[in-house]
């Protein structure tokens, strides 16, 4: 078992255990919502198009399900690990218990480089993953969904291979599928679309003006495209961004979807005409009013944390800061919108998907559109109220201050969910 990874899990489970004891909740309830109900590891056998066979490491974990079936993207990197996939699952669980949907958490991947593999080679990679934990996902059981390097292409492999498996058309199994396989409109800027959502709820009670503000993005894919771009219709100015490969930057602001379309030609921000160039991780500290982290966990931590300067930060990327960057951050007054809220945009179309599914019957874009407007918008409120009437210590003031927002999302979704536990007799 591949551990590239290992404290991750213990990192990510911090905030629940701070919110289990604003909750007053016992060591035995603790340990429950600690530990994934199921795990799946599988060795999944591909013939490469030079003809040899090469064994790829795959994984699903089912985190929490007593709200509902679990509900969790497939990610294909070269880091997915044991350690960091039952991580995403449980964040799922947090993530789908704050904004109100019926599913508990769930997460795949597979340990390989789709950048390095052609169409084929995916291809059978994931018909192959899809035969193996094909016993273990359903409608009512477990829906994947796409993750860091995969596309709604892969999901529609994954979702032949199941239909054949199974020897029905069951759309529900996996979402953000292409719209004529069932998929659903809205879902492709869903994530992106949601933050942005979340983060004009921000500027209204914590005071920021949008208008003029400077955006800087970590992780400019198709998660941060939508909201930069969104963003920039409101008047900010994107200042800086980053792939993989590197980043750019220019104080007077650069058009996002010209962005979009360079990465697009050259696969890469890097070069983007009139602007300088910086390095991935830049974006972090570089001189703006929002911080938008969209690319790997653990990317702000306690060594850059004090150099940010923005003032509000939304979390499009999953767990991108470590605990103690998050007490830096809060101690220096930044404003955060965490990532268990402010990127549930892209399940929560995900949950429409599936519903429509379900129901053969589909919505329009506008029909999507304020329906997820009004789950992120109320999602926000239920957690900014429980910030706000909820007061605790912290560890630089003697004064009790209202919670920040991260610990206050963690107490909205650990008490649905121990609440669902609760009622099923599980704990």
């Amino acid at each position: 078992m591949t551990e590239q990874k290992s404290g991750l899990y213990e990192e990510a489970l911090k905030p629940m255990k701070k919110a289990a004891t604003i909750l007053n909740l016992g060591a035995d309830v603790v340990e429950a919502l600690s530990s994934p109900e199921r795990a799946l590891i599988v060795s999944i056998p591909i013939r490469m198009d030079d003809g040899k066979t090469k064994v790829f490491t795959g994984y699903r974990v089912q985190h929490n399900t007593a709200r509902g079936p679990a509900k969790g993207g497939v990610r294909y990197n070269p880091g997915v690990c044991w350690d960091e996939v039952r991580s995403l699952a449980y964040w799922m669980s947090i993530k789908n218990a704050v904004v109100g949907i019926p599913y508990g958490g769930g997460k795949g991947g597979i340990t390989c480089n789709p950048k390095e593999m052609s169409k084929g080679e995916l291809e059978r990679l994931t018909r192959g993953y899809a035969a193996a934990i094909a016993a273990f996902v359903g409608p009512d059981q477990d829906v994947p969904a796409p993750d860091v390097g995969t596309t709604a292409q892969i999901m529609g492999w994954f979702a032949d291979e199941y239909f054949k498996i199974m020897g029905k058309y069951l759309p529900g199994v996996i979402t953000s599928k292409p719209l004529c396989i069932g998929g659903s409109r809205g879902r492709e800027a869903a994530t992106g679309r949601g933050a942005f959502f979340a983060t004009l709820e921000a500027a209204k009670v914590f005071n920021i003006r949008l208008k003029g503000a400077r955006v800087s993005i970590q992780g400019y894919g198709n998660v941060a495209q939508p909201i930069a771009q969104y963003l920039y219709e409101l008047g900010c100015k994107i200042v800086a961004v980053s792939d993989s490969v590197g980043g750019v930057y220019n104080p007077e602001g650069m058009n996002p979807m010209a962005l979009a379309d360079f990465k697009t030609k050259t696969r890469s921000v890097v070069g983007f005409p009139g602007s300088k160039e910086i390095s991935t991780l830049d974006p972090i500290t570089a001189d703006c009013d929002i911080l938008i982290p969209a690319a790997l966990e653990n990317q702000i931590t306690e060594k850059n944390a004090n150099d940010v300067k923005a003032k509000l930060m939304v979390e499009e990327a999953n767990g991108p800061t470590t605990p103690e960057a998050d007490k830096i951050l809060n101690e220096k007054g930044v404003v955060i919108i965490p990532d268990v809220l402010a990127n549930a945009g892209g399940v929560t179309v995900s949950y429409f998907e599936w519903v429509q599914n379900r129901m053969g019957y589909y919505w329009d874009d506008e029909e999507v559109d304020g329906k997820l407007k009004r789950a992120m918008s109320e999602a926000f409120k239920e957690v900014y109220q429980t910030a706000k009437k909820t007061r605790i210590e912290t560890s630089f003031t003697t004064k009790q201050l209202p919670m920040d927002m991260r610990t206050a999302a963690y107490v909205t979704a650990v008490k649905k969910i121990v609440e669902a536990m609760q009622a099923l007799g599980r704990i």
